[in-house]
């Protein structure tokens, strides 16, 4: 049977994104994004449990995260959850498990994150600045001239 490794995420940035550069010249920005999860015990009384998620961004995803998320952004991230393994200064095996994101969305105000929501694949296709908005349609548009009725 088929296995699936797939992580969807919405949440708030906890400290602005780092960037680094591989030698090739690709960027790698990780970031660390909040969940909370709100519920009532049995008493009644309301509970709360937030959630630390590391994120690491490859390539062109890397510079736009870099670039336009900050401290206290909400955003959507796709992804999947990578083990890997590293060795400390003491030359002590230590392993970390993020989550790879292939996917972005920035959500929430302009003024909390320093630009709008924009899209942003990592397959090489080039994505709008959060900072452009995509042309306005005029106010009045087609559907205007629709009747209420439901035609069926």
């Amino acid at each position: 049977m088929a296995s699936v490794n797939k992580v969807i995420l919405i949440g708030n940035l906890g400290r602005d994104p780092e960037v680094r550069y591989m030698p090739d010249g690709g960027a790698i920005t990780n970031i660390s994004i909040a969940t909370t999860e709100n519920w009532k015990d049995k008493n009644g009384e309301k509970q709360e449990k937030t959630e630390w998620h590391r994120v690491a961004f490859f390539g062109k995803l890397a510079e736009i995260a870099g670039e336009y998320l900050k401290k206290g952004s909400q955003v959507y991230v796709e992804g999947r959850l990578q083990t890997r393994k590293w060795q400390d200064k003491d030359g002590n095996d230590k392993y970390t498990t993020e989550i790879v994101a292939d996917r972005m969305q920035m959500l929430g105000s302009r003024q909390g994150m320093g630009g709008g929501g924009g899209d942003a694949p990592d397959r090489g296709e080039s994505a709008r600045p959060a900072g452009k908005p995509a042309a306005a349609k005029p106010a009045g548009s087609k559907f205007d001239d629709f009747e209420d009725d439901i035609p069926f």
